[in-house]
């Protein structure tokens, strides 16, 4: 076989990426070595300088000292112990191998999520004279917290313990009994010596109670491909291809699925669909293409497609959110500020987000949570992010690829953080919650006349009557003219609307999730007043989620709180927008407009439902409501 036979077979080969991971001392780095030096994969000029370097600094007496192949840095080698991550590459006649050898030191847990970022499968190292100990527990958190599917259990240093499989058998036990609740699905266990060479490479006759493979056997055959999505196509954009006129293509590596020549296709976030055209590769064009190819895609019609994209198929979307949960690993020296707003590089897109809330913090050693405010270096906790732009994603579990993301400081530019997301927050979870939880602070201002007392006079409940709907519904409409025709009939009336309250009482807030919270507690606490003082209050508000109209409800009292739903299709909220407000969004002037860049939901149980198009028809219908409900008139 010539050299370009070799290196073609060889390109042929699938590759798998490992890290050790174990205590200190626990034999990662000789295991490593050991690997190396039986499966003969050392020139011998490095076995002659491993031979030198073992007399001169190395741990393992008259033996070999198989760790000083990856300790490179002179304190690693000085307090034996690993520091860095150390990559090799290795390749035998069934796969080629890169090991990622990662710190077992807590202080070093950055640069062991480092290693394990890209890892297919974990070796996790234990003393056998020590058992399974807290750090054997914090990374096998860390790997199960990473995704990584399988993970071989390597009980090492058997030959310190006369090889008994009763030592072996108890600290298998102790493992599964921790590992079974992380719902890691491949587990594999080997007694071994890496010292000593046994069940590394070859079996070991030490061992004879031992019936299962070695570990470089089991590397070669354990199945990988499935750990791939190939379901979900996910094809984030990361260059726009031009070299001519008469060409336009994307260029990207797939991040999950098949896409394939003529499938169709969709642009997130303008939606806009085409059919795949070509797709191009430097060695010619390809039928179809699955990660982790690096192709470029042309499309058969002329669509807006930038950085930052994401190809999809249609019928297979991912979620589409600024707010989410994910699980953060802090990696900078210096401590979380919660007031940065961080850059946050998710696949090829780069926008700008903030820490709402930390839920709580992981210790990697316990398993414990505990409450924090802030993040400190290779610190783990569960966090609420809020981004700018929303972000296509999947859950990290689902997709490693598009369910990851980096944090980097907008001064320093370093890279202070990685996460892994949970899933999308639900509109009732969110931090940004407008409910004043000391309802004491609600109730404190005690006047001299009751409600009770106010309504007897006003005949009429001090009631809010909330109308909500996309802007353009006729929201607005209905209100005032419901507040002219109470107030000829003789109600104690007062009218509310977004335009009226933000020239002044939220005259400083913009219309961000957040700040429109807190626009809408404001009118909320207003409308508590003024029912509490026997007044009918209608106000007008698009109010986009269930979450903040039940809150709203909570503050106002549900007795007192009449929700009346304007019912409108987007096309008619365009014909009847009077301000250019969607026109300025599809332009991109304004953002987060419910029903264009924001979800409205639908009210789940509102007390009457208006359809927009009715026009007197609803002015009736909300009038015979207060009747029949005994509010106007009692």
């Amino acid at each position: 076989m010539d050299i370009q036979e070799f290196l073609d077979q060889d390109q042929k080969k699938d590759l798998l990426r490992l890290l050790t991971a174990g205590s200190v001392d626990d034999g990662k780095s000789t295991l490593i070595g050991r690997l190396l030096f039986d499966s003969k994969k050392l020139y011998e000029d490095q076995l002659d300088a491993l031979k030198r370097d073992s007399k001169r600094e190395g741990h393992a007496g008259e033996d070999i000292d198989y760790a000083l192949l990856l300790d490179g840095l002179k304190a690693e080698r000085e307090q034996g112990i690993t520091i860095d991550v150390a990559y090799r590459y290795f390749s035998t006649s069934k796969r080629k191998f890169i090991i990622a050898d990662t710190p077992g030191h807590e202080q070093y847990t950055r640069n062991m999520v480092t290693g394990a970022s890209t890892a297919n499968l974990a070796i996790i190292l234990i003393d056998a004279r020590k058992g399974v100990i807290t750090q054997t527990r914090r990374h096998t958190f860390l790997v199960s917290l990473l995704g990584i599917k399988h993970i071989i259990l390597a009980v090492n240093k058997m030959d310190l313990m006369d090889f008994s499989q009763e030592v072996y058998d108890n600290i298998v036990k102790d493992y599964q009994d921790f590992v079974t609740p992380l719902s890691i699905p491949d587990v594999r266990f080997f007694p071994i010596s890496a010292l000593k060479g046994d069940n590394i490479v070859d079996l070991s006759d030490r061992m004879p109670w031992y019936h299962g493979k070695s570990i470089l056997e089991h590397l070669e055959s354990v199945h990988i491909v499935s750990d791939r999505n190939f379901v979900d196509l996910r094809y984030p954009v990361q260059y726009v291809v031009r070299p001519s006129l008469d060409y336009r293509g994307f260029a990207s590596e797939i991040a999950s699925g098949i896409i394939s020549k003529g499938d169709e296709v969709m642009v997130l976030p303008s939606r806009k669909k085409s059919k795949v055209k070509e797709i191009v590769t430097y060695d010619g064009n390809l039928d179809y293409a699955f990660p982790p190819q690096s192709v470029t895609i042309t499309l058969e019609d002329e669509i807006d497609v930038s950085r930052g994209d994401m190809l999809v198929h249609p019928n297979n979307l991912p979620k589409a959110e600024r707010h989410f949960e994910a699980m953060l690993v802090w990696m900078d020296e210096e401590p979380m500020n919660s007031s940065t707003q961080f850059f946050i590089k998710h696949t090829t897109q780069t926008t700008k987000a903030r820490i709402d809330k930390i839920q709580h913090l992981v210790d990697v050693n316990t398993l414990e949570k505990k409450e924090a405010t802030t993040f400190e270096l290779n610190e783990i906790g569960r966090v609420v992010i809020t981004t700018v732009k929303p972000l296509f994603f999947d859950a990290y579990k689902k997709n490693r690829q598009t369910g990851s993301f980096i944090f980097i400081d907008p001064v320093t530019h370093n890279t202070v953080a990685v996460g892994m997301i949970i899933d999308k927050m639900s509109s009732d979870e969110l931090p940004s919650r407008i409910v004043d939880l000391d309802n004491e602070k609600i109730t404190a201002g005690v006047g001299l006349i009751s409600k009770t007392e106010y309504e007897s006079v006003y005949q009429q409940k001090g009631s809010t009557i909330w109308i909500t709907g996309l802007h353009g519904s006729g929201k607005n409409d209905l209100a005032y003219n419901l507040q002219r025709s109470l107030f000829d009939m003789g109600s104690k009336v007062m009218l509310l609307d977004g335009k009226s309250v933000r020239s002044g009482l939220s005259k400083e807030l913009d219309y961000s999730p957040t700040d429109r919270a807190e626009h809408i507690r404001r009118v909320a606490h207003l409308c508590k007043l003024m029912n509490d003082q026997g007044i009918l209050v209608i106000c007008s508000f698009v109010s986009p989620d269930n979450s903040i109209r039940g809150q709203v409800e909570e503050i106002i009292g549900a007795e007192n709180f009449h929700l009346f739903y304007m019912d409108a299709d987007i096309e008619f909220c365009r014909q009847n927008d009077n301000y250019g407000i969607y026109k300025k969004a599809d332009e991109g002037i304004i953002g987060h407009l419910p029903g264009i860049d924001m979800e409205y939901q639908i009210p789940k149980t509102p007390s009457i439902t208006l359809v927009a198009k009715d026009g007197n028809v609803n002015l009736e219908k909300s009038i015979d409501y207060l009747s029949r409900n005994n509010i106007f008139p009692i």
